[in-house]
């Protein structure tokens, strides 16, 4: 050991390793045909921490409206339409000379479908409604944040929020 460095009792002296073992509970090994082992990981999502999670946990929202605001996230995140930070760097696919018919949807015919039910959606609510509901459920601004942005009166957000909600629900045919 070298002069003034006192070595700590712990089971792991590099904090690096503990980040990349994976966790006993993380997933399954599992073969695909190519013989390549993946592993799963699952990962715990705080719903909460979202302003429409936030609005919904203090009763503010429905679950009806909770759920609309999810399905509309949902296509914005599948549609990839929030800015990217880097490039892709996927492969491209390889069929090794053999035909196979696709099983349903690739990739690019899901981002497709999202970003026309997004876009349908937004059509939907309106250009009144719109604003407010892209802000909060896919911008993640907070209500306060959201209507100083827009110019509106104080506590004016939630109330315009649960409407574009309700009309958001009816777009997407949620039982209520």
């Amino acid at each position: 050991m070298t002069k003034g460095i006192t070595k700590r009792d712990n089971s792991c002296s590099d904090p690096r390793l503990l980040a990349e073992r994976a966790l006993p509970q993380d997933g399954e090994e599992r073969n695909d045909r190519q013989r390549k082992t993946m592993r799963i990981r699952s990962v715990t999502v705080n719903l909460s921490e979202s302003p429409l999670g936030w609005l919904h946990a203090r009763g503010y929202l429905s679950d009806r409206q909770f759920d609309a605001g999810e399905k509309l996230r949902f296509d914005w995140e599948r549609a990839h339409l929030a800015p990217r930070i880097t490039m892709r760097w996927d492969a491209a696919p390889v069929t090794q000379g053999k035909r196979i018919a696709p099983a349903a949807l690739n990739e690019t015919e899901k981002q497709f479908a999202a970003k026309q039910r997004f876009t349908d959606a937004i059509d939907h609510l309106g250009s009144d409604l719109s604003d407010i509901a892209w802000r909060i459920i896919c911008g993640g601004e907070g209500v306060p944040v959201a209507e100083k942005n827009l110019g509106w009166p104080a506590r004016s957000g939630k109330l315009v929020l649960k409407i574009a909600l309700d009309r958001l629900a009816d777009f997407y045919r949620l039982p209520g």
